[in-house]
């Protein structure tokens, strides 16, 4: 029987009897029969949660220079538009494929949607690196977004392969893997960008060589249908969503407009940074992130509810808020939920690079505009 998001107990649970052939059945029956953490399966999602997460803002701290070498700006103050297209591109595709990503994983299983992303990751990214064109970067973003299906499903899976009181740990080690793809991808795309043939004379140009960066016996169509129009209804699901997509939002647009004004030239009021500077610096904003993840939230979960963690301890939204999703709605409808979350997210985080980089920095424009008090003064004094 389907309740509503905001009844008592556990909303939307279903029980289920146990049957030998059944891949969800045999770990929900390992689950009863072990009572330590899983290691091996946890360590396969640490590791497959940060190989997913590496490419998301791995492109940022080069993604200036790249834009600058494909020649597609006219001139440079409008490099930053055309970068804030790409950002946005692999957000884009993603929110317009999670949802099914989500009732895929919820009817045939979470491991196929995981090793279908793994490769596309391999072959998108690698074209992504390989792009000589403007339009080929944007598409081969956008087709890596799209078939990223993985976050729905990793969230629902790493609660599923161990017992529940331990499943505030797998979601917090989804989040801490992620944390570390978020330091080591801008790393990595900031140390590792640059060509490494010698550079000479002023009038030599340097082409930039940029290095790239268990199935479940579910319930019928029709239910699975049903079951995912109600978790539109579902306000715990859908409020912790919003959270989660404001957070989002803000997130992603830090990340942009930060990496465009600070590797802007210094007449337009930025900081003239390398990509090796600005991979330093987001790697280090991140690493407290990841500090908190796994060292603070574990024992704070245990002790305190996961509402009360988010009126107190904003920090920790992220992990707080993939709780707040999963509590709230049945294990057969777990990925379809996550996939409508990482949906709305992706789509705020597809609308962030794209105004972000659309918009000029304060810096930029505050240069602009000593340059025309500048401009007009002088204009005045001639006329003098």
């Amino acid at each position: 029987m389907v309740g509503g998001g905001g009844g008592a107990g556990e909303p939307l649970r279903r029980a289920w009897g146990y049957h030998p052939e059944c891949p969800g059945c045999r770990v929900d029956r390992r689950n009863e029969e072990r009572e330590g953490i899983p290691y091996t399966e946890l360590s396969l999602i640490w590791l497959v949660t940060v190989s997913s997460t590496l490419p998301i803002q791995s492109l940022f701290p080069f993604l200036y220079f790249m834009i600058r070498d494909l020649h597609i700006a006219k001139q440079e103050e409008d490099i930053g538009f055309y970068a804030g297209f790409v950002g946005a591109s692999y957000m884009f595709g993603r929110a317009l494929s999670s949802v099914i990503w989500g009732i895929v994983a919820d009817k045939y299983g979470r491991k196929p949607i995981i090793i279908i992303t793994l490769i596309s990751i391999i072959i998108f990214n690698t074209l992504f690196g390989l792009s000589s064109s403007y339009w080929m970067a944007l598409t081969s973003r956008g087709l890596l977004g799209l078939m990223c299906g993985i976050l729905g499903p990793i969230k629902a899976y790493a609660t599923e392969v161990c017992r529940k009181e331990h499943g505030h740990l797998g979601l917090s080690l989804v989040s801490s893997s992620r944390g570390i793809g978020l330091i080591v991808g801008p790393a990595i795309g900031g140390y590792l960008a640059q060509e490494t043939l010698h550079k000479h004379t002023q009038d030599m140009v340097l082409e930039d060589s940029i290095s790239v960066e268990e199935g479940l016996s579910g319930p019928t169509a029709e239910e699975n249908s049903a079951g995912c129009l109600n978790l539109f209804t579902n306000w715990p699901l859908m409020s912790a969503i919003i959270a989660y997509c404001i957070f989002s939002l803000q997130d992603v647009a830090y990340a942009e407009v930060f990496s465009l004004w600070a590797v802007s030239d210094r007449k337009y009021g930025g900081l003239s940074f390398s990509s090796q500077d600005v991979g330093s610096v987001l790697a280090f904003s991140g690493l407290f992130l990841l500090v908190f993840q796994i060292l603070v939230y574990p024992s704070v979960a245990k002790s305190v509810e996961p509402i009360t963690l988010v009126r107190i301890v904003a920090v920790t939204t992220i992990t707080v808020f993939n709780i707040l999703m999963n509590d709230a709605v049945a294990q057969d409808v777990r990925a379809s939920a996550n996939g409508v979350a990482v949906t709305l997210m992706s789509i705020f985080k597809a609308i962030a690079p794209a105004i972000a980089g659309a918009m000029r920095p304060p810096g930029i424009l505050h240069a602009e505009h000593l340059h025309n008090h500048r401009s007009c003064e002088h204009f005045q004094a001639v006329l003098r």
